[in-house]
């Protein structure tokens, strides 16, 4: 497992953007795929994007095709997601999880979430 910590969450303006980061400490991301996820109040969490460190691969739920961005930073050991034209609907806690592969299994481990909230 490899310990993930999310930062960047806070409260935007619908239309807005952030940035969030998600940093591992004490193991290197190379050979994981590392994946964003939301939970809204009441709802069941979800997945949101991912991406294989190597970057060749990468994946977005229908939801924000087109709005967020995943990307990682090798020299930082910190992955990304760039959430622009951001709506109330996006409010949520967002979590950063990490697995060893791009196509299935279980994300073996996460971080503590980081709360994003968009008015309206």
């Amino acid at each position: 497992q490899v310990q993930l910590v999310e930062s960047g969450g806070g409260l935007v303006q619908a239309g807005g953007s952030l940035r969030l980061s998600c940093a591992a400490s004490e193991r290197s991301l190379s050979s994981y795929t590392v994946g964003w996820f939301r939970q809204a109040p009441g709802k069941e969490r979800e997945f949101v994007a991912k991406m294989e460190w190597s970057g060749s691969n990468t994946g977005y739920a229908d939801s924000v095709k087109g709005r967020f961005a995943i990307s990682r930073d090798k020299s930082k050991n910190t992955v990304y997601l760039q959430m622009n034209s951001l709506k109330p609907e996006d409010t949520a806690v967002y979590y950063c999880a990490a697995r060893r592969s791009f196509y299935h299994g279980d994300w073996g481990s996460w971080g503590q979430g980081t709360q994003v909230t968009v008015s309206s």
